[in-house]
Protein backbone atom coordinates (compact mmCIF):
# COMPACT_ATOMS: atom_id res chain seq x y z
CA UNK A 1 0.00 0.00 0.00
CA UNK A 2 1.51 3.55 -0.84
CA UNK A 3 -0.51 6.29 0.66
CA UNK A 4 0.39 10.09 0.34
CA UNK A 5 -1.43 12.90 2.46
CA UNK A 6 -4.46 13.15 -0.12
CA UNK A 7 -4.62 10.10 -2.16
CA UNK A 8 -4.97 6.86 -0.76
CA UNK A 9 -3.80 4.51 -3.21
CA UNK A 10 -4.01 0.37 -2.73
CA UNK A 11 -3.10 -2.25 -5.29
CA UNK A 12 -5.15 -5.60 -4.58
CA UNK A 13 -6.61 -8.22 -7.22
CA UNK A 14 -5.76 -6.32 -10.18
CA UNK A 15 -7.80 -3.27 -9.28
CA UNK A 16 -6.11 0.38 -8.15
CA UNK A 17 -8.09 1.89 -5.58
CA UNK A 18 -7.32 5.45 -4.90
CA UNK A 19 -9.40 7.28 -2.38
CA UNK A 20 -9.73 10.83 -2.09
CA UNK A 21 -8.13 11.56 1.67
CA UNK A 22 -9.25 15.30 2.58
CA UNK A 23 -12.25 14.39 4.25
CA UNK A 24 -12.14 17.59 7.11
CA UNK A 25 -12.77 19.56 4.24
CA UNK A 26 -15.15 17.22 2.06
CA UNK A 27 -12.13 16.04 -0.38
CA UNK A 28 -12.39 19.31 -1.85
CA UNK A 29 -9.36 19.74 -4.89
CA UNK A 30 -5.57 21.20 -3.39
CA UNK A 31 -2.84 20.89 -5.46
CA UNK A 32 -1.48 18.03 -4.23
CA UNK A 33 -4.61 16.29 -4.10
CA UNK A 34 -4.59 16.76 -8.05
CA UNK A 35 -0.96 15.68 -8.24
CA UNK A 36 -1.45 12.50 -6.50
CA UNK A 37 -4.81 11.55 -8.61
CA UNK A 38 -3.15 12.60 -11.52
CA UNK A 39 0.29 10.49 -10.42
CA UNK A 40 -2.22 7.35 -9.45
CA UNK A 41 -3.89 7.51 -12.92
CA UNK A 42 -0.55 7.88 -14.91
CA UNK A 43 0.58 4.52 -12.73
CA UNK A 44 -3.15 2.65 -14.20
CA UNK A 45 -1.59 4.02 -17.89
CA UNK A 46 1.76 2.34 -17.25
CA UNK A 47 1.14 -0.60 -15.15
CA UNK A 48 0.14 -3.80 -16.31
CA UNK A 49 -0.51 -5.20 -13.23
CA UNK A 50 -3.35 -2.37 -13.03
CA UNK A 51 -6.43 -3.72 -15.06
CA UNK A 52 -9.44 -1.69 -13.47
CA UNK A 53 -9.41 1.42 -11.30
CA UNK A 54 -11.70 2.58 -8.04
CA UNK A 55 -11.92 5.76 -7.22
CA UNK A 56 -14.28 7.11 -3.98
CA UNK A 57 -13.56 9.65 -1.33
CA UNK A 58 -12.59 9.00 2.59
CA UNK A 59 -15.36 10.27 5.04
CA UNK A 60 -18.75 11.87 4.58
CA UNK A 61 -18.41 12.94 1.40
CA UNK A 62 -16.81 12.09 -2.50
CA UNK A 63 -15.50 15.54 -3.26
CA UNK A 64 -16.87 18.99 -3.18
CA UNK A 65 -14.72 20.55 -5.96
CA UNK A 66 -12.61 23.11 -5.71
CA UNK A 67 -11.08 24.26 -2.57
CA UNK A 68 -11.93 27.57 -2.79
CA UNK A 69 -9.36 29.19 -0.04
CA UNK A 70 -6.85 28.13 -2.48
CA UNK A 71 -8.55 30.30 -5.37
CA UNK A 72 -9.30 33.07 -2.87
CA UNK A 73 -9.88 36.68 -4.94
CA UNK A 74 -9.70 38.51 -1.88
CA UNK A 75 -5.87 37.35 -1.84
CA UNK A 76 -5.30 38.41 -5.66
CA UNK A 77 -7.38 38.03 -8.96
CA UNK A 78 -6.93 34.05 -9.68
CA UNK A 79 -5.87 32.55 -12.72
CA UNK A 80 -8.74 29.61 -13.30
CA UNK A 81 -8.01 29.07 -16.59
CA UNK A 82 -4.61 28.07 -15.56
CA UNK A 83 -5.76 26.04 -12.86
CA UNK A 84 -8.04 23.99 -15.73
CA UNK A 85 -5.07 23.69 -17.82
CA UNK A 86 -2.78 22.56 -15.25
CA UNK A 87 -4.77 20.34 -13.45
CA UNK A 88 -8.30 19.71 -13.81
CA UNK A 89 -7.99 19.52 -18.12
CA UNK A 90 -5.32 16.71 -17.52
CA UNK A 91 -7.13 14.77 -15.23
CA UNK A 92 -9.94 14.39 -17.48
CA UNK A 93 -7.90 13.59 -20.22
CA UNK A 94 -5.97 10.78 -18.20
CA UNK A 95 -9.59 9.44 -17.17
CA UNK A 96 -10.76 8.98 -20.30
CA UNK A 97 -7.76 7.95 -22.32
CA UNK A 98 -7.74 5.05 -19.93
CA UNK A 99 -8.03 1.78 -22.04
CA UNK A 100 -9.06 -0.23 -18.29
CA UNK A 101 -12.14 0.49 -16.85
CA UNK A 102 -12.59 2.88 -14.13
CA UNK A 103 -15.53 2.64 -11.77
CA UNK A 104 -16.40 5.43 -9.15
CA UNK A 105 -18.41 5.05 -5.50
CA UNK A 106 -20.01 8.27 -4.77
CA UNK A 107 -19.91 8.08 -1.39
CA UNK A 108 -21.94 11.58 -0.86
CA UNK A 109 -21.72 14.80 -2.07
CA UNK A 110 -20.14 15.65 -5.22
CA UNK A 111 -20.25 18.67 -6.21
CA UNK A 112 -18.66 21.19 -8.73
CA UNK A 113 -15.56 19.39 -10.48
CA UNK A 114 -16.38 16.72 -8.21
CA UNK A 115 -19.46 15.47 -9.57
CA UNK A 116 -18.24 16.02 -13.70
CA UNK A 117 -15.07 13.74 -12.38
CA UNK A 118 -17.70 11.32 -11.23
CA UNK A 119 -19.46 11.90 -14.54
CA UNK A 120 -16.39 11.51 -16.33
CA UNK A 121 -15.48 7.77 -14.95
CA UNK A 122 -17.17 4.59 -17.15
CA UNK A 123 -19.49 3.18 -14.17
CA UNK A 124 -20.45 5.14 -11.41
CA UNK A 125 -22.15 4.03 -8.19
CA UNK A 126 -23.81 6.47 -6.01
CA UNK A 127 -24.89 6.16 -2.40
CA UNK A 128 -28.47 6.53 -2.02
CA UNK A 129 -27.76 9.65 0.00
CA UNK A 130 -25.19 11.06 -2.22
CA UNK A 131 -26.12 14.64 -4.08
CA UNK A 132 -24.62 15.58 -7.62
CA UNK A 133 -24.66 19.82 -7.39
CA UNK A 134 -23.28 21.89 -10.23
CA UNK A 135 -22.22 24.29 -8.10
CA UNK A 136 -20.15 27.05 -10.37
CA UNK A 137 -23.44 29.27 -10.40
CA UNK A 138 -23.80 30.17 -6.78
CA UNK A 139 -20.16 31.63 -7.28
CA UNK A 140 -20.19 33.02 -10.61
CA UNK A 141 -18.19 30.57 -12.65
CA UNK A 142 -18.85 27.92 -15.69
CA UNK A 143 -19.20 23.93 -14.93
CA UNK A 144 -15.84 22.52 -15.78
CA UNK A 145 -13.76 19.20 -15.67
CA UNK A 146 -16.19 18.35 -19.16
CA UNK A 147 -19.43 19.71 -17.21
CA UNK A 148 -20.67 21.22 -20.86
CA UNK A 149 -19.40 18.39 -22.62
CA UNK A 150 -20.95 15.44 -20.59
CA UNK A 151 -23.28 17.06 -19.18
CA UNK A 152 -25.63 17.69 -22.37
CA UNK A 153 -24.78 14.24 -24.17
CA UNK A 154 -25.80 12.52 -20.97
CA UNK A 155 -29.12 13.96 -20.31
CA UNK A 156 -29.93 16.54 -22.65
CA UNK A 157 -29.63 20.16 -23.25
CA UNK A 158 -32.53 21.00 -20.85
CA UNK A 159 -32.09 19.22 -18.07
CA UNK A 160 -28.39 20.12 -18.69
CA UNK A 161 -28.98 23.91 -18.54
CA UNK A 162 -31.61 23.39 -15.22
CA UNK A 163 -28.47 21.68 -13.12
CA UNK A 164 -26.07 23.99 -14.11
CA UNK A 165 -27.85 27.81 -14.07
CA UNK A 166 -29.51 26.78 -10.73
CA UNK A 167 -27.26 24.99 -9.12
CA UNK A 168 -29.94 22.70 -7.51
CA UNK A 169 -28.79 19.20 -6.09
CA UNK A 170 -29.76 16.21 -7.49
CA UNK A 171 -30.13 12.88 -5.97
CA UNK A 172 -28.77 9.73 -6.94
CA UNK A 173 -31.98 7.96 -7.43
CA UNK A 174 -32.51 10.91 -10.20
CA UNK A 175 -29.11 10.76 -11.37
CA UNK A 176 -29.38 7.05 -12.11
CA UNK A 177 -33.07 7.34 -13.84
CA UNK A 178 -31.77 10.01 -16.04
CA UNK A 179 -28.60 8.07 -17.06
CA UNK A 180 -26.11 10.68 -15.04
CA UNK A 181 -25.14 6.93 -13.57
CA UNK A 182 -25.12 3.32 -13.68
CA UNK A 183 -26.55 2.79 -10.17
CA UNK A 184 -28.05 4.14 -6.58
CA UNK A 185 -27.47 1.44 -4.24
CA UNK A 186 -28.02 1.33 0.00
CA UNK A 187 -25.68 3.41 1.67
CA UNK A 188 -24.21 0.69 4.03
CA UNK A 189 -23.68 -1.68 0.30
CA UNK A 190 -21.70 0.67 -1.86
CA UNK A 191 -18.16 0.05 -1.13
CA UNK A 192 -18.98 -3.82 -1.54
CA UNK A 193 -20.62 -3.41 -4.92
CA UNK A 194 -18.24 -0.78 -6.49
CA UNK A 195 -15.52 -3.02 -5.06
CA UNK A 196 -16.86 -6.55 -6.32
CA UNK A 197 -18.19 -4.60 -9.68
CA UNK A 198 -13.87 -3.28 -10.13
CA UNK A 199 -12.75 -7.22 -9.49
CA UNK A 200 -14.74 -8.29 -11.83
CA UNK A 201 -14.26 -6.06 -14.43
CA UNK A 202 -9.92 -6.71 -13.18
CA UNK A 203 -10.48 -10.18 -14.02
CA UNK A 204 -12.17 -9.68 -17.43
CA UNK A 205 -10.59 -9.29 -20.63
CA UNK A 206 -9.57 -6.22 -20.22
CA UNK A 207 -7.69 -5.36 -23.88
CA UNK A 208 -11.14 -5.73 -24.87
CA UNK A 209 -13.06 -3.82 -22.47
CA UNK A 210 -10.25 -0.88 -23.06
CA UNK A 211 -11.64 -1.20 -26.64
CA UNK A 212 -14.71 -1.02 -26.04
CA UNK A 213 -14.50 2.00 -23.92
CA UNK A 214 -12.24 3.38 -26.79
CA UNK A 215 -15.44 2.86 -29.42
CA UNK A 216 -18.24 3.89 -27.04
CA UNK A 217 -15.97 7.54 -26.47
CA UNK A 218 -15.20 8.07 -30.20
CA UNK A 219 -19.33 7.54 -31.74
CA UNK A 220 -19.65 10.94 -29.27
CA UNK A 221 -17.98 12.43 -32.54
CA UNK A 222 -17.50 9.92 -35.42
CA UNK A 223 -20.64 9.69 -38.17
CA UNK A 224 -21.85 5.88 -38.72
CA UNK A 225 -19.33 5.06 -41.40
CA UNK A 226 -16.60 6.47 -39.30
CA UNK A 227 -18.04 4.46 -36.39
CA UNK A 228 -18.20 1.31 -38.42
CA UNK A 229 -14.90 1.49 -39.40
CA UNK A 230 -13.46 1.83 -35.83
CA UNK A 231 -15.22 -1.12 -34.98
CA UNK A 232 -13.93 -3.15 -37.69
CA UNK A 233 -10.51 -1.88 -36.62
CA UNK A 234 -10.89 -2.89 -32.88
CA UNK A 235 -12.50 -5.94 -33.69
CA UNK A 236 -9.42 -7.52 -35.95
CA UNK A 237 -7.09 -6.48 -33.00
CA UNK A 238 -9.43 -7.43 -30.28
CA UNK A 239 -9.54 -10.68 -32.25
CA UNK A 240 -5.83 -11.57 -32.48
CA UNK A 241 -5.70 -11.31 -28.66
CA UNK A 242 -5.01 -14.23 -26.21
CA UNK A 243 -7.86 -12.82 -24.27
CA UNK A 244 -9.98 -13.48 -27.56
CA UNK A 245 -8.28 -17.05 -28.32
CA UNK A 246 -8.82 -17.50 -24.20
CA UNK A 247 -12.43 -17.06 -24.23
CA UNK A 248 -13.52 -19.29 -27.09
CA UNK A 249 -11.29 -21.66 -25.91
CA UNK A 250 -12.60 -21.74 -22.30
CA UNK A 251 -16.40 -21.42 -24.07
CA UNK A 252 -15.54 -24.56 -26.23
CA UNK A 253 -14.01 -26.75 -23.52
CA UNK A 254 -17.07 -25.43 -20.50
CA UNK A 255 -14.55 -23.88 -18.27
CA UNK A 256 -14.27 -20.30 -16.95
CA UNK A 257 -11.54 -18.57 -18.55
CA UNK A 258 -8.89 -17.15 -17.31
CA UNK A 259 -7.93 -13.61 -18.77
CA UNK A 260 -4.66 -11.76 -18.00
CA UNK A 261 -5.35 -8.41 -20.28
CA UNK A 262 -3.30 -9.06 -23.58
Amino acid sequence: MSDSDTVLSVLADGVLSLTLNRPDKLNSFNEDMHLALSAGFERAHKDADVRAVLLTGAGRGFSAGQDLGDRDPRKGTPDLGSTIETFYNPLLRLIRSLEKPVVCAVNGVAAGAGANIAFACDITLAARSARFIQAFAKIGLVPDSGGTWSLPRLIGEARAKALALTAEPLDAETAAGWGLIWRAVDDDKLMDEAKALSVRLASGPTLGLGLTKRAIQAAATNSLDEQLDLERDLQREAGRSADYAEGVSAFLEKRKPEFKGR
